[in-house]
């Protein structure tokens, strides 16, 4: 049957997009060739530092990325990128086997571990399993779809990993840490009323003494940000005498 273009259009969509960084041309040439047999697309660095600059920039869906690196090593690679990508899965490789690298890795953020030499059908295996992981956190409901670290609710879209909000296609470019924060916590929350106290918990990091104004004077610059009409707004709503919501 042949193939329309909205179906091939839809294929390219569903491929994900695989990083290695290995300095060893042989090792990344095998993994490229069996990755890209079973539909993914990759993306080859063959230093630390240039690792860290494909993940940030081409911001892939897993990571295959070896210990022993010239310039940076993967450890720092690894710490480098969690600062940014925080769900990205991470597969670490290393022709040590020793147990101190992986314990090292897993605590720095990597989500595997493989030792050289290894089975491509085992890596191929635990690709596919680490990818699964992030795509069970994916979901559409109604209004609002979560896309791993990526959450739209109506107009309203943010990148968590980027720290980025846009509102109707548009970026918001002058919204500081603490308002991207309770933009986050609220959109988790789509149509659910969110108290002021437990902003200022969740959020601001203490609990309620008694002053909330506060949040009543960050959900105003908010809005100033992202409504068109302050006075009447459309996404960041607010239950009188209760708290605020993001309208789903």
């Amino acid at each position: 049957m042949q193939n329309t273009m909205e179906d091939i259009n839809t294929y390219e969509d569903a491929k994900k997009k695989i990083l290695i960084v290995d300095d060893e041309k042989s090792i990344s040439d095998l993994l490229v060739y069996n990755l890209e047999k079973e539909g993914y697309k990759t993306i080859t660095a063959i230093d630390g530092e240039e690792g860290v600059n494909l993940a940030l920039s081409q911001n892939p869906d897993l990571i295959l990325l070896d210990i022993m690196l010239p310039k940076m090593d993967g450890l720092t690679v690894c710490k480098k990128i969690r600062q940014t990508l925080s769900k990205i899965p991470i597969i670490m490789l290393s022709a040590k086997g020793e147990e101190i690298d992986k314990i090292l890795g897993l605590e720095i953020g990597a989500d595997d571990y493989m030792t050289k030499p290894f089975s491509i059908r085992e890596l191929i295996a635990r690709v596919k399993a680490n990818l699964r992981k992030i795509e069970k956190n994916d979901q559409d409901i109604g209004n609002v779809i979560i896309r791993g670290n990526k959450i739209t609710v109506g107009d309203l879209k943010l990148d968590l990993d980027k720290f980025e909000v846009e509102v109707r296609g548009q970026t918001v470019t002058d919204l500081t840490r603490r308002e991207f924060e309770v933009l986050r916590y609220l959109a988790q929350k789509p149509g659910q009323v969110v108290t002021r106290e437990d902003l200022l918990e969740k959020v601001w990091g203490y609990e309620y003494y008694g002053d909330i104004r506060t949040v009543d004077v960050t959900i105003r610059r908010i809005r100033e940000k992202i409504e068109k009409n302050t006075a009447n707004p459309k996404i960041l709503i607010t239950k009188r005498g209760v708290g605020y919501y993001i309208e789903s």
